[in-house]
Parts: structure tokens; C-alpha cells; sequence
């Protein structure tokens, strides 16, 4: 049985039909001998595109030369209404001191401080899904979105999905999802900095909206700092720290940039991969079990704590393996800063070079097995060499996630909860379709049922 995989579009396709098809979805417009080529060249009358699945050029362009090659504009301009100059689409000098303020936040000791709010968040996430735990079905991902940004409002700011300003955030970012669209006019077009970009207008009514209600969180914080009465959470920290080069810190502005990247990185990446984990292991009752026994060997009757992820081994790799089939973020963009030369061949400055997590993945010829779910391949000599050089779920390099850490202790944890609590069964008249929009879903749900264990 292999896990569900979008169609490819036949080789050859006008321009005007493949751009109506990537806008609809980026993966089933793309062919199918991406997952065996090393490189890939993509014509279109104002520029090149070069999708590179050899592993040496992908560590050329995430490791060893970064800022030769930084991010592309025009990915991110469908995304700036809601993110402005977040670390998420800067480059160069404001990047570097956006990240030099950051990254102390999410330092491996702060990880084991955010661990209690992950596990409230995840008992909250057990309790909420016990009503509907009757056998019949339903689609998952709106539970696991509800639960990833539970984990976010409580690591960020200490406060609950049930808060109000989180919960119209959470109803908010629903609402923009909806509305936002993969990529907009600039992304294949050419435009000048004064051409307006045409964003939907119930995308810039919703990206206004969600980074209203962040203000407001942010404005609140600054006062209880003043006040010296903040917790000491994710968003104190980050408000706190001064830039070590310039002494500079966030302005409102900027930390509300930063704050709606950590929303929707933190929050529709991570209930994406849940929510496709927690299918994978309906469709493989076998691994299914392994990973309720080990979570009830770890956890026991007691409440988790930061000291058992260690010892999850079995829902670690269930997760990896997971982040490889369906990683969240299926594209990455960059663009060559100077002409280069790939594989004997010319490219020139200004192309745009793309790095697809979503292919390096499943590559024929790099992975075993590439398309089907094994979780015990990452102790086969050749899962072990793929981990280190063609697993990039989170990037690689200095661009690397953030929140890589904080993902990779969250996810299993809450699996390893939720599966402790339910046994679950796929819907077989309504099996997922993987679609990329923001990132990696089902294009009509994820569909399970559960019952209790």
C-alpha cells in the first residue's frame, strides 16, 4: 500500500495550462520526471527556473554559498500583506539582524521552558477530540490546527486558544487561508516596485485584521514589561533582546512581522504534519500500535515531561518519515545573485533556482522505497545517508527553521498524546488528496475516525 500521492501533469503543457495548474496546486502541476531528474530547467518569456535535486547543488545553494543566492522576492509577494518584512521573507543585512534577535529565543534550554505548555496544549487537544471519538468520520485538520495554535498562543504568549484575542487570530488566519492564493501576479511577471500587486481584497481584509489582533498582543506585552509583571515566554524573550551588534531592539512593527511568521510557520506547518501523521498511522495500524505501546511504556500514567522525548523513538522517526512523504513547506525559492554554472550548464543572474523538499524526498534515485512509508528505514545505511544529505523539511544552512527544534519536540509529543488516547481507522470512501496551498493538505480533509483506547 502506498501512502496517497498527487497525479503529474503529462510532460509537455502550454504555458498559459501550467500556470492555471500551479496556481491551483503546485504539486500535481509539475511531471512526473522531477522525481528522477537531478535538474530541471523551467522557460517562461521574463525568467528561468531551475528545480535542482542534486544534493550537491542544494548544499551549494543552502550551506555553502547562502548569500549567493537569497530568497526570491516573488514567492513572497503574495505573502506580504500579512507578513511584511518578517525573517520569513527579508534578505541579506535586515535578515542576518533580524535572526540575531531571534534565535536566542528558540535555544535548546528555552525548549525544555516551553514544554509544559506544549503538553496543556496537547491534553486540550485529547479532550476536545473525546466527543467526537465514536467511530464515525470526520476531517482532522481542523483539530490539529486548533492544537498547533494552542501551542503557539501558549509558548508565545502564555495565553490559551480560549483567550479572546487568540481565538480571533486563530478564526482570523482561518479566513485567510481561504482567501490567500499560492502566488500572485509578481510571481510570474516582472514588476516594478510602484506596480500594485492586485492581492485579493479579502486577503488584505483578513491579513488587516489578524495583524490588528497581533498589535493589540504585542502593545499589551510592551506594557507588562514596563511593568515588569511579563512572563518569561517566548514573546518577552524576543521583546527583550537587544541585537548584540547594533543594541537595537524589535519596534511594534517589526515584532508584529515577526510575531504573524511565527503564527503561520509555527502554526500551519506543524498542524499539517499532524494531521497527516495521524493518517499515516490509521493506514498502517501495525506502526499505529508500536507508537501507543511506546508512549504508554514512556509516559505511564503520569503527565510527560521534557526528559521522555528522548526515549520516543518509535514516534520520532513515525514523524520524520511523515516530514519526508508530506513536508510541509513543498518549495523553496532563491535566486542567483551572479551568473552561475549547474551541471555544465549556464545560469544567468536572476534566475530563480528552486530547492523542492517535496522531490528531493521521494527522488528515485536517492531514497528506497522512495514513495512508501517505513519508518524503519532511518536505521538502513541508506536512510541514514538521505538524512543528512536529502531530508530538508525544515531548509538547511543558515536559513535554517527557526523553530526546527521546537517542531521536531512538538509534533511527536502530541502524537504520541493523541494515539496514547484513540485508535484510529482511515475513511476509506474519502482518502486525502495532497494539494500545496500554503502548505501541504488534503485537498478535501484529512478524514479519520477514532474510538477510544
Amino acid at each position: 500500500m502506498i501512502p496517497p500521492k498527487p497525479p503529474a501533469r503529462p510532460d509537455h503543457v502550454s504555458l498559459w495550462r501550467y500556470l492555471r495548474l500551479f496556481r491551483a496546486d503546485i504539486l500535481s502541476a509539475q511531471p512526473a520526471r522531477l522525481y528522477r531528474a537531478w535538474m530541471a530547467e523551467f522557460r517562461t518569456p521574463f525568467f528561468r527556473s531551475y528545480l535542482c535535486n542534486d544534493t550537491g547543488l542544494v548544499d551549494l545553494v543552502l550551506k555553502q554559498r547562502p548569500d549567493d543566492f537569497p530568497k526570491s522576492a516573488r514567492v513572497s509577494e503574495g505573502l506580504r500583506p500579512l507578513l511584511g518584512q518578517s525573517v520569513f521573507v527579508t534578505n541579506g543585512e535586515t535578515w542576518k539582524r533580524q535572526r540575531r534577535i531571534i534565535d536566542p529565543a528558540f535555544e535548546g534550554g528555552r525548549l525544555r521552558d516551553t514544554f509544559a505548555a506544549m503538553v496543556t496544549a496537547g491534553q486540550g487537544a485529547v479532550a476536545r477530540l473525546a466527543p467526537i471519538a465514536d467511530g464515525r468520520g470526520f476531517d482532522i485538520e481542523g483539530h490539529t490546527s486548533h492544537a498547533a495554535a494552542d501551542v503557539i498562543f501558549r509558548t508565545l504568549f502564555s495565553l490559551p486558544i480560549e483567550d479572546r484575542t487568540a481565538a480571533q487570530v486563530f478564526d482570523a488566519f482561518k479566513a485567510h487561508q481561504r482567501m490567500q492564493p499560492v502566488l500572485n501576479l509578481a510571481a510570474f511577471v516582472p514588476l516594478p516596485g510602484w506596480f500594485p500587486r492586485f492581492h485579493r481584497r479579502q486577503t488584505r481584509v483578513t491579513a488587516r485584521a489578524i495583524r490588528g489582533l497581533i498589535t493589540e498582543l504585542t502593545a499589551r506585552r510592551q506594557a507588562e514589561i514596563a511593568a515588569g509583571t511579563a512572563p518569561d515566554d517566548l514573546a518577552t524573550k524576543i521583546m527583550t533582546t537587544a541585537d548584540p551588534e547594533t543594541g537595537a531592539r524589535f519596534d511594534t512593527e517589526e515584532m508584529v512581522d515577526q510575531v504573524a511568521i511565527f503564527f503561520l510557520a509555527g502554526h500551519e506547518t506543524s498542524a499539517s504534519a499532524l494531521a497527516w501523521a495521524l493518517y499515516l498511522l490509521a493506514l498502517y495500524p501495525e506502526w499505529q500500535e508500536r507508537v501507543a505501546e511506546e508512549a504508554e511504556a514512556v509516559f505511564g500514567p503520569r503527565t510527560p515531561e521534557f526528559s521522555d522525548m528522548a526515549r520516543l523513538r518509535v514516534t520520532r522517526d513515525v514523524f520524520r518519515e511523515t516530514l519526508r512523504l508530506y513536508p510541509p513547506v513543498p518549495m523553496m525559492v532563491r535566486e542567483t545573485a551572479c551568473p552561475e554554472r549547474f551541471r555544465n550548464r549556464d545560469i544567468p543572474r536572476g534566475a530563480q533556482v528552486v530547492i523542492s523538499p517535496w522531490h528531493l524526498h521521494r527522488h528515485e534515485r536517492l531514497w528506497d522505497n522512495p514513495d512508501g512509508f517505513d519508518p524503519a528505514r532511518y536505521g538502513t545505511e541508506n536512510g541514514k545517508t538521505c538524512l543528512r544529505e536529502a531530508f530538508i523539511p525544515f531548509s538547511a544552512g543558515q536559513r535554517v527553521c527557526t523553530g526546527a527544534g521546537f517542531a521536531m519536540i512538538e509534533g511527536p509529543l502530541l502524537l504520541a498524546m493523541l494515539v496514547r488516547s484513540y485508535r484510529l481507522s482511515p475513511v476509506a470512501e474519502r482518502p486525502p488528496v495532497p494539494v500545496a496551498h500554503l502548505t501541504v493538505r488534503g485537498r478535501d480533509g484529512i478524514w479519520l475516525k477514532l474510538s477510544p483506547r
